[in-house]
């Protein structure tokens, strides 16, 4: 008798998930090591946790070769249709953006509160000062809100009677 279908969606609730990761990821490492043996292929796996942590299997000689091997087969077919040196522009340019993906997610992650524990201390001060000069932006721009709302209805307050049932119909209107 099998197990019941799984639904896929992302686990809310940390240890949870931390365990689901350290469980699955121990499997697909497994599976990876069989299919190499088995079949005599070469597997090469790379997986990042959400904090960033690195796991990787090779079957072959080293990482590195099997991705050089990767980049010469799924490339091939680009540099056919287009000159090297675009390929190689392009290819340079595709890295030069996940570089700058990246930086932006463990960025975004970091002002979240979270994937903070590789920061030295010189990196949380200024993480903390972004923090604090993005909160004041913030309530100077929550405060000229406020103001302007104040303005506007001391203005309302200060018209005359004969044109305050014009002023409760357009509030109406706007609404």
């Amino acid at each position: 008798m099998g197990r019941g279908k799984v639904e896929l969606k992302r686990i809310e609730n940390k240890i949870n998930r931390q365990v689901t990761f350290a469980k699955r990821r121990n499997g697909v490492l497994k599976k990876a090591y069989e299919l190499s043996v088995l079949c005599d292929a070469e597997v090469a796996l790379i997986i990042f946790s959400n904090r960033g942590k690195l796991y990787e299997f090779c079957s072959g000689s080293s990482m590195a070769e099997t991705l050089e091997r990767y980049q010469r087969c799924s490339y091939s077919a680009l540099e056919a249709s287009q000159p090297a040196k675009e390929t190689q522009n392009s290819y340079q340019e595709y890295l030069k953006l996940k570089s700058k993906v990246e930086v932006l997610q463990r960025t975004q992650r970091n002002f979240l509160g979270e994937d903070l524990g590789h920061l030295g201390t010189k990196e949380l001060e200024q993480l903390e000062h972004q923090l604090d000069k993005s909160l004041k932006q913030i309530r100077s721009t929550k405060t000229q809100f406020m103001l302007d709302q104040l303005s506007d209805l001391q203005r309302k307050v200060r018209m005359p009677k004969k044109f305050s049932h014009i002023v409760i119909y357009y509030s109406k209107i706007t609404v």
